[in-house]
């Protein structure tokens, strides 16, 4: 345990798989806790498999570091036993399954509370517990769907379109690991736990509001696809070399922009051009204002053009590939790409913690092998011996190799 964390202390027993859920353990994890994820024998997360992957995919290195893996079949009364005599020493339960399948390992909320009253359970489902929808299962881009972000991301004329990132996962994740804080800080003071509810569809609105707040009129309207841009002012221009992500994206919110934007790319009589005086005259004369500026940034790379344009005060970014986020100067001066150590890729680049605190130290740990802490945490937690250790194995409650 890392004293000088800020969750020092917290523990979590995480049950959950895919990224929702370990979304949230993992920013746990970060901030300190610690987090055991339970893990079926032979298996694991269906996360370390995903899309036919062979080892570990990467896809479960990067939602799993710092955490603890513990192998226990708990379709075995004896694997959920051994949870239950568990459960007494952790603050937070989380899972993320779909509907039903905790109920019928018996692990549900009530008998876990009848077992451990402070107990924080958090349960993460694509549409929440109750409701017309409850029974529906529910992945990423089901939450983006139901919750509007496809209705609005696309070209205007386009149909819909998946956003890119995972929101509707690592967003819902996002707001679950907040909720446990909030749950546990409150326990601190109560010493009384509670059930922490996350439905999916509904997490994933809250990033939606902006968009909502344009056109929706309170709900009596639909808000409409803005493809990459609003107008010269708010949109993509593209660089050299032409690659399908020599882009850069510029935001010129007000008339100080317009005027050092003008500047930077060698044209100040631009600010004085009438056909541009203003916002609204930029946005009438939107292509002739948007041929000036990409005249300039057709001859910049993307990464030239920021430097540029944002050492004028201009706010803009260049689109990076994940190529070029890995190799990200800026995100490398500030050590947020770390290469962690992996018994089955080696040494590989993660992107790190957004969470900087300056009172809370926790160095970032490669994604555990499939219940490489079996042993460990049943030795640490139950006290279980050698003996009892070689019974489960034999029964398959924990792996052989445990």
């Amino acid at each position: 345990m890392n004293e000088d964390s800020a969750l020092a202390g917290m523990r979590v027993l995480d049950l959950s798989q895919y990224e929702a859920g370990p979304s949230a353990t993992q920013l746990l994890a970060w901030l300190g806790a610690d987090v055991v994820k339970v893990e079926r024998p032979g298996a694991g997360d269906p996360g370390r498999s995903l899309l036919g992957a062979t080892g570990t995919a990467a896809y479960f290195l990067y939602w799993n570091t710092n955490k603890r893996s513990v192998a226990l079949d708990l379709e075995k009364p004896e694997g959920r036993e051994i949870l239950l005599r568990m459960l007494p020493r952790y603050d937070v339960f989380v899972e993320n399954f779909g509907p039903g399948v905790i109920e019928k390992l018996g692990l549900h909320y009530e008998s876990l509370r009848a077992r451990h009253p402070g107990l924080i359970y958090a349960r993460i489902k694509g549409f929440g517990g109750f409701g017309p929808h409850a029974s529906y299962k529910s992945f990423d881009m089901v939450a983006q769907a139901t919750a509007g972000a496809f209705s609005v991301t696309g070209a205007k004329d386009g149909p819909p379109m998946c956003p890119g990132p995972t929101m509707g996962d690592s967003g819902t994740g996002t707001q679950a690991a907040l909720a446990i804080t909030a749950a546990y800080v409150q326990r601190l003071r109560t010493g009384v736990g509670q059930l922490v509810e996350l439905s999916m569809q509904e997490a994933m609105t809250y990033y939606m509001r902006t968009r909502l707040a344009n056109g929706s009129s309170f709900g009596g309207g639909v808000a409409p696809r803005a493809g990459n841009g609003e107008g010269p002012m708010l949109n993509l221009y593209p660089c050299a070399p032409g690659g399908p992500n020599d882009y850069v994206y510029l935001v010129v919110a007000t008339p100080r922009m317009w005027e050092d934007l003008c500047r930077a790319i060698g044209r100040p009589e631009l600010a004085k051009d009438e056909r541009f005086a203003g916002w609204i005259a930029r946005h009438k004369n939107g292509d002739a204002c948007y041929a000036e500026i990409a005249a300039w940034t057709r001859t910049r790379t993307k990464h030239e053009a920021m430097r540029i344009l944002a050492g004028a005060g201009v706010p803009c970014g260049a689109v990076n590939d994940s190529r070029d986020l890995f190799a990200d100067p800026h995100l490398r001066a500030r050590g947020f790409v770390v290469e962690l150590e992996h018994e089955v890729h080696g040494k590989v680049a993660h992107l790190g913690n957004p969470l900087r605190l300056s009172g809370s130290r926790v160095e970032m740990r490669a994604a555990p092998g499939l219940g490489s802490h079996t042993g460990e945490v049943l030795r640490a937690d139950l006290g279980i011996g050698d003996s009892e250790l070689s019974s489960l194995r034999s029964a398959g409650v924990i792996p052989a190799g445990e």
